[in-house]
């Protein structure tokens, strides 16, 4: 019954996207030539414009199904969504500016199409924002539902139980949980043990699932094998959320090596070429542009500190940074000068006395941290990444902190995913491994631009900066 009433929901919301299609081709041959808005010599009638729907739409369709659009919205992200609409609408706006080139069609508007584009984009997304809230509210009210047995009691199922029970649009009911290990009845949040997984013979040919989850703890996957094949023979959608949370904190990636699946641990972006290459072209042109902008403040900055303290106008501190290398890290000077044994010894901590005046004020804002420009330049460093630390607590994080190294294996930057969240100075250093990690495997160059304008709105002042 559920699987009849998704592929009615599916031919439904194709028609409804054909609607949209239509709608939004005409109120762009509207804006273009009825509105006034644009400049333009109508030279062919409506009808002609119009009949150029009998490929369009059907075209849109297609790529919209290509794209992974009318697959089920139940744990799709909305920015994958919006991302996939997107590169539907441009792969759709080149074929149709090619066919007309190759068709030497010189009076078709190319002008309407951009407008249909944009207009297009808009009007699916907020169509499928409302069908989300539809569909939200009526699975909140026990609609629409999935339901799902798993089989294998382990770390793994009470996790899956967790997201599903705060997640209630998603629609799925859990009828119970089976396994070899743990006696029958007992309950994890309402979800009970049904009984032995041999069971499966028994719930299986019923029909009444939707879908099986193997949970197996690790000490069960010599059954599964045996499991998957008994689910598949059913005809009932199987996944499998394996139990390695533990191992695997993060989402990892598959590669396919000549039909042999391999799970990488962790999906790191920047350790491809074109993703760093992206991202080491912004850190050139950036700090080359950060430089000019604000050598007036550092010229004034290496003044104070020169007219204030005696000692050096910058300071050199040993980080480590990429693939655990140390290089030295540019600061202006902010303390009195002291032997390196004694600076080894700890953070600055508050009211520390060997602070300077101007030091101070440079450390709220952070504009002791404006030199590391030049450690950008370099390519020691990157305008956004995981902040570097002393190769002191490098060796007392990587034992106390599980996951602490992954951080080097990006540059390490000027500001951060963590910085901007507030984790910047006295804070837990594991939250802001968390948030660490969290940049390295979800990097985007968008990532980058958001944290950088998170930056200059709320990340130089520092409260927690000593």
């Amino acid at each position: 019954m559920i699987k009849d009433n998704q592929k009615y929901f599916n031919r439904l919301h194709i028609l409804i996207d054909a609607a949209v299609i239509a709608a939004s081709y005409w109120f762009a041959w509207f804006l273009k030539f009825e509105t006034g808005i644009f400049e333009s010599v109508r030279s062919l009638s409506f009808q002609y414009y119009m009949t150029a729907l009998l490929l369009i739409v059907p075209m849109y369709l297609i790529l919209y199904s290509a794209f992974n659009l009318y697959t089920p919205k139940r744990v799709q992200g909305r920015r994958l969504e919006l991302a996939n609409i997107v590169k539907a609408n441009t792969l759709g706006l080149f074929i149709l500016i090619g066919i007309l080139y190759l068709l030497k069609i010189i009076d078709f508007s190319r002008s309407m199409l951009v407008i249909f584009f944009f207009v297009n984009i808009a009007a699916e997304e907020t169509v499928r924002m409302m069908i989300r809230i539809v569909l939200r509210d009526m699975r909140r009210k026990g609609l629409n539902q999935k339901h799902i047995v798993l089989v294998g009691y382990s770390r793994a199922a009470e996790e899956y139980i967790d997201r599903i029970l705060a997640n209630p649009q998603w629609g799925y009911t859990v009828r119970g949980i089976l396994d070899d290990s743990v006696e029958a009845g007992t309950d994890y949040r309402g979800i009970k043990v049904l009984g032995r997984i041999d069971n499966l013979m028994i719930i299986l040919p019923q029909n009444r699932l939707d879908e099986i989850a193997i949970t197996l703890g690790l000490n069960d996957y010599s059954r599964l094998e045996e499991i998957v094949a008994l689910c598949e023979k059913s005809g009932v959608h199987t996944k499998f959320i394996p139990d390695y949370n533990n191992i695997i904190p993060t989402k990892p990636y598959t590669e396919d090596l000549l039909g042999l699946p391999v799970i990488n641990i962790r999906y790191v972006p920047l350790s491809n070429t074109f993703p760093s290459l992206v991202k080491r072209t912004m850190d050139i042109f950036g700090s080359i542009a950060a430089i000019v902008l604000f050598s007036p403040v550092m010229l004034l900055c290496a003044a104070l500190v020169k007219l204030t303290s005696p000692g050096s106008v910058l300071y050199k501190q040993v980080r480590v940074g990429l693939h655990n290398r140390n290089f030295e890290m540019f600061k202006f000077r902010s303390m009195e000068v002291q032997p390196e044994a004694e600076e080894k010894k700890a953070w600055t901590v508050k009211n520390d006395p060997r602070v300077t005046g101007i030091g101070k004020f440079m450390r709220r804002t952070s504009l002791d941290e404006l030199p590391q420009l030049f450690n950008i330049l370099k390519g020691d460093m990157s305008l956004v990444g995981p902040r570097p630390e002393r190769p002191f607590f490098v060796e007392k994080f990587r034992e106390e902190i599980p996951r602490y190294m992954v951080k080097h294996q990006v540059r390490p930057g000027l500001t951060g995913w963590a910085q901007v969240n507030g984790y910047r100075g006295d804070t837990s250093i594991r939250k802001r491994i968390e948030y660490d990690l969290y940049y390295i495997e979800n990097w985007t160059l968008g990532l980058d631009i958001k944290i950088l304008f998170l930056t200059i709105f709320k990340g130089f002042i520092n409260k927690n900066a000593y």
